[in-house]
């Protein structure tokens, strides 16, 4: 068999063609390899929040907002059970009386259409709980205690203090731990009011002014990222949380809306799990976590 020697022109082609697979070989692969190396503790490249995504977040806040100071005004069927027809309403109250908690992913709509976020993702939940033979204040007591929240909370809630309070307004700092495949810690300032309705209402609004993921947590390398330019595990967070007594307890409900980073294809596998799941268990912990708190107290006095 003659076996033909390719000319220098064809050898120079063989050359070009394979610089040209195996830069498209490292273009395909550089993502996964950055995924690979994010899974083993390496930084993901930084998500930065644009003034779009803020735009779109903060509009759905205003319209959110709004919803909650027309239902508030009303004042009557204050929880989001409230709304179910009958057969579903009598079978959630029986449940929060067995000691679940009631669940609902909610979406805030602009005239009916939805509100698009660029690079974004919105996450909003509605959760509620009973905690029987508690009474307004034993709730209010607990939840307005945040220098110990680490204690009521932990380990998702690492640290807590009160750094001003006048009144019914509170400043307060909260040092949040969340896992889920990845470990994402962040340092968060709240501004928090508190508002009483009646003798058995209150209802209190919390704005995470700042949030700051804080990079080798716990260690002597530790420092904050500048907040819009991190992991974009969350950028914002919005609460509203509702107390009312009746039926031998107090029924206490939080809505929770934040924005989080948008997920890149190839981090799919890795991030969606933090960042969609977690809000929604995040949420109900802290009601269940709260149930337990206004008990242990209780039970100490």
């Amino acid at each position: 068999m003659v076996r033909q020697v390719p000319a220098v022109s064809d050898n120079w082609a063989v050359s070009d063609n394979w610089a040209v697979a195996r830069a498209i070989l490292l273009a395909v692969a550089a993502p996964y390899l950055a995924a690979a190396n994010f899974a083993q503790g390496a930084e993901p490249e930084p998500a930065k929040l644009h003034a779009n995504t803020l735009a779109a977040f903060d509009r759905y806040v205003k319209l959110t907002e709004a919803r909650n100071a027309e239902e508030l005004k009303r004042g009557t069927n204050l929880l989001w059970i409230d709304e179910l027809p009958p057969a579903e309403r009598a079978e959630a109250y029986a449940a929060l009386k067995r000691g679940e908690v009631e669940m609902k992913k909610l979406e805030t709509r602009d005239g009916g259409k939805e509100i698009a976020c660029p690079a974004g993702i919105i996450h909003h939940w509605a959760g509620v709980v009973f905690i029987p033979g508690a009474k307004l204040g034993d709730v209010l007591g607990m939840l307005e205690d945040y220098d110990h929240h680490s204690v009521y909370y932990g380990p998702d809630e690492e640290r807590s203090k009160i750094e001003s309070r006048d009144g019914d307004h509170f400043r307060v700092f909260l040092r949040f731990r969340r896992h889920k495949v990845i470990t994402v810690v962040l340092n968060t300032e709240h501004d928090i009011q508190y508002f009483h309705d009646g003798p058995a209402l209150a209802h209190s609004r919390s704005s995470a002014v700042r949030i700051a993921e804080v990079e080798n947590a716990g260690k002597s390398g530790e420092r904050e990222k500048p907040p819009g330019e991190d992991g974009g595990f969350l950028w914002r967070m919005e609460t509203w949380w509702r107390m009312e007594e009746r039926d031998g307890g107090v029924y206490v409900q939080s809505e929770v809306a934040s924005l989080t980073r948008d997920i890149p294809v190839v981090l799919k596998w890795l991030i969606e799990p933090f960042v969609t799941s977690v809000p929604k268990e995040t949420l109900s912990a802290t009601l269940v976590a709260t149930r337990k708190a206004v008990q242990t107290r209780m039970s100490k006095h």
